[in-house]
């Protein structure tokens, strides 16, 4: 029997901790902690996962949280530093000891410098300002994720259909654009995966899914080599979807081959079915679609792959909606990875947006 601990954000202003027993297939909630609001994006230290990092999605003041996490998630805040900007859906730790932010709602990003894992040094951190897209459907520039690669921070920026390359500028404090990797035009590239040194992006604005070769600096892009839709074929009259989630788990030998997993968001009239975790395999490096799994879910903007939480967790998922009364679901991944079967649920909190697992 393995427990583990599922720490989730959302729109509130606390984080909840739920356990998972794979044994009895039970989710259990267990506590919630006191935060700033809204911190919609949790993450875990990349090394050191008794810390975890919260963004503070307010606007027009964002914030950046470090909190110790304890014996069944217990969390205890740390330290708060401005995010600079409006509106940071995203934070994520690097391996060079600094925290990165990105502002989706007012077009910036910042780096903050650590002195330790818990405690920031951001008084003189840059703040990356991005540019009014000329191009594209948005008006203004919208970042919504920073992913670390090799020395480079990848920032995908829905508003200007780039994927922004960012590199350090000396002193660790200090980083600019450096390049940047086209997207197509009106697509809203929101997240993103790197696998076997392939770049796979989930669009939000065009619900697509492509693959590209990733450019080696200063290359501004390489040609699509796969784009696919995540949407399902059936859609009720009056649904609007907007791709949110990409995962890729890493191999094992339970599950040795490496499937995408998309999730869809129907901001529209609802498939009473909800939402789907749409799931796709390269084949030939070609993107092809195994299943499209309904979920009951209205709106899946964060789910995330138990395999962060070490042996036994690359079996399960983690996902809920934004909107919507379905709560927090827990699905094993069967059929190799290729299919998902629904194996708990817990309605104690009805929505709720990102997750870290955590092996009790």
């Amino acid at each position: 029997m393995v427990n583990f601990t599922i720490l989730a954000g959302g729109y509130t202003s606390f984080i909840a901790s739920y356990m998972f027993n794979s044994e009895t297939n039970n989710l259990t909630y267990l506590n919630q902690y006191i935060t700033g609001g809204n911190p919609t994006w949790i993450i875990s230290h990349p090394t050191n996962k008794s810390v975890l990092y919260a963004v503070n999605e307010n606007e027009p003041t964002g914030a950046l949280q470090s909190f110790t996490v304890g014996p069944e998630g217990a969390l205890t805040l740390v330290e708060t530093a401005y995010s600079g900007g409006s509106g940071p859906p995203y934070c994520s730790g690097l391996s060079t000891g600094q925290v990165a932010i990105v502002n989706y709602g007012s077009g910036t990003a910042r780096v903050i410098p650590t002195t330790d894992p818990l405690h920031f040094s951001a008084d003189d951190s840059t703040i990356v300002t991005f540019p009014v897209p000329t191009t594209g459907t948005q008006g203004a520039s919208e970042p919504h994720m920073v992913y670390q690669y090799g020395e480079e921070l990848l920032i995908p920026d829905k508003g200007n259909d780039k994927i922004w390359r960012l590199g350090q500028n000396g002193s660790p404090d200090d980083f600019s654009v450096h390049g940047q990797i086209a997207q197509p035009i009106g697509s809203g590239p929101r997240h993103i995966q790197i696998y076997e040194n392939q770049l796979y992006t989930i669009h939000e604005l065009a619900s697509t899914l492509t693959l590209q070769d990733f450019p080696a600096y200063p290359n501004f892009s390489t040609p699509l080599i796969s784009n696919v839709s995540t949407v399902p074929n059936y859609q009720p009259a009056g649904s609007s979807f907007a791709a949110a989630e990409v995962l890729i788990p890493l191999p094992t030998a339970e599950f040795p081959t490496p499937y995408i997993y998309t999730s869809n968001r129907n901001t529209g009239v609802q498939d009473s079915r909800g939402d789907t975790i749409a799931i796709f395999e390269k084949v030939d490096n070609q993107l092809v679609l195994r299943n499209q799994v309904y979920t009951g879910l209205n709106q899946i903007r964060g789910m995330m792959h138990g395999q962060q939480a070490g042996e036994g967790g690359d079996a399960y998922i983690v996902a809920a909606g934004f909107a919507g009364t379905a709560g927090v679901k827990v699905y094993k991944r069967t059929e190799g990875g290729a299919n998902l079967e629904e194996v708990a649920v817990n309605t104690k909190l009805p929505t709720r947006t990102s997750f870290v697992w955590l092996k009790q």
